[in-house]
């Protein structure tokens, strides 16, 4: 049944609700793969929509969780222990732009497959 679906428009689907997450964390972003989420009648495509709008909700709750205690720990100690977790920002930035490029490349070596993150809370 999967393949009476047009692979070039999956594909395309597909590219488009994982790349936005490239765009950046900003709550325009979503609005992507809600809409082919919406508009599609494809399995594959709704799943990779779905899978897009999980990661940005992962990813939000993780930028507000770790910017919440950086910004109380910066704010308690001067600034001296908001340094010492850069690197877990820097880590986040790395863990958010590099599983949207690993999913934009899954996607499209493998269009009739949806890409699953790992170690992600799955809402939808």
């Amino acid at each position: 049944m999967q393949g009476s679906y047009d692979s070039g428009k999956r594909s395309l689907l597909s590219l488009i609700c994982h790349g936005f997450t490239l765009a950046g964390v900003s709550v325009v972003t979503i609005f992507a793969p809600i809409v082919v989420l919406m508009i599609s009648d494809d399995p594959v495509v709704k799943a990779n929509a779905k899978e897009s709008i999980n990661f940005h909700l992962n990813i939000w709750f993780w930028a507000s969780v770790i910017g919440g205690i950086y910004g109380v720990l910066s704010f308690l100690t001067f600034g001296i222990l908001g340094i010492l977790l850069f690197p877990m920002i820097a880590f986040g930035f790395l863990w958010h732009f590099g599983w949207s490029i690993v999913a934009i490349l899954k996607t499209l070596a493998n269009p009739d497959e949806a890409f699953r993150y790992p170690f992600i809370f799955r809402v939808l």
